[in-house]
Parts: C-alpha cells; sequence; structure tokens
C-alpha cells in the first residue's frame, strides 16, 4: 500500500536542529505568516542574514506566500535557530510535496550541521589551547 501525500488542510509538523539549536514547526497552507516563539519571524531573527537564511527553502522551491509557520526555536543563538528553522521547513515542504526534494537536495537544505562546539578537556585551559610550556 502506497503512502498519500498529506491533504492541503492537514497539519505538517517537522523539526530541524544546528549546532545545540533545535526548532520544531507546524506548517499548513496559508498566507505566508511565519512565526517564532510568537514574534514574527523579522522581529525575532534580528540580521538579515538570519532572516533571509530561516525562509530561504520557500524561495527555492517559490512557494513564499503559500504556507503559514508556528515555529518554536531554543537552544544555540539566533543564526544556530535560523539553520534549524531553514531545515525543519525543508522536511515540512518535502512531506507536503515529495516533488520539492530534488530541489532542495541540490540546494544543501537536507543536511543536518554537525559541526559543534568542541568540549574543554581536563588539564588545559581549552579545547585546544594548552598552558604554557616551560623548560627551565
Amino acid at each position: 500500500m502506497a503512502a498519500a501525500a498529506p491533504a492541503t488542510d492537514s497539519k505538517i509538523q517537522t523539526t530541524g536542529r544546528r549546532k545545540t539549536a533545535v526548532a520544531t514547526i507546524k506548517m499548513i497552507p496559508g498566507t505566508g505568516i511565519i512565526q517564532v516563539n510568537g514574534r514574527e519571524a523579522n522581529d525575532y531573527f534580528t540580521t538579515t542574514t538570519s532572516r533571509i537564511e530561516a525562509v530561504k527553502p520557500f524561495t527555492i522551491v517559490e512557494s513564499v506566500k503559500k504556507f503559514d509557520v508556528e515555529a518554536k526555536a531554543h537552544g544555540g543563538g539566533i543564526n544556530g535557530q535560523a539553520g534549524a528553522l531553514s531545515l525543519a521547513i525543508s522536511r515540512a515542504l518535502i512531506k507536503f510535496n515529495p516533488e520539492f526534494r530534488a530541489v532542495l537536495k541540490k540546494g544543501g537544505f537536507l543536511k543536518r550541521d554537525p559541526r559543534m562546539k568542541e568540549r574543554k578537556k581536563s588539564g588545559q585551559p581549552g579545547a585546544r589551547k594548552r598552558f604554557q610550556f616551560s623548560k627551565r
């Protein structure tokens, strides 16, 4: 039995992560309203680059004003949360229309960014930094 695509009135829920940031979204067909933690996306993301990155999957698949997104983001910083939101939106778009997968994959929107801060090791002041060596 083949799985059918979700109906247009259904709510799609996905999660995206980047570094230590996590974004959980609920996406429904609508007029293009994007809310993050109860605030409009343009108010929440203070820098232009993070605003653009968060909604870039919509521009790639040419569906900017077709969906409403309600997101909860926590952890990390603003840029990490924007990346997490971008991944969550990409995953939701694929659930809505599997044909978007090729375009989003080519653009690199389906890969989780695994880079994280390296932990501090014992016996040294940071992750890689060492205490000054004195021969005598």
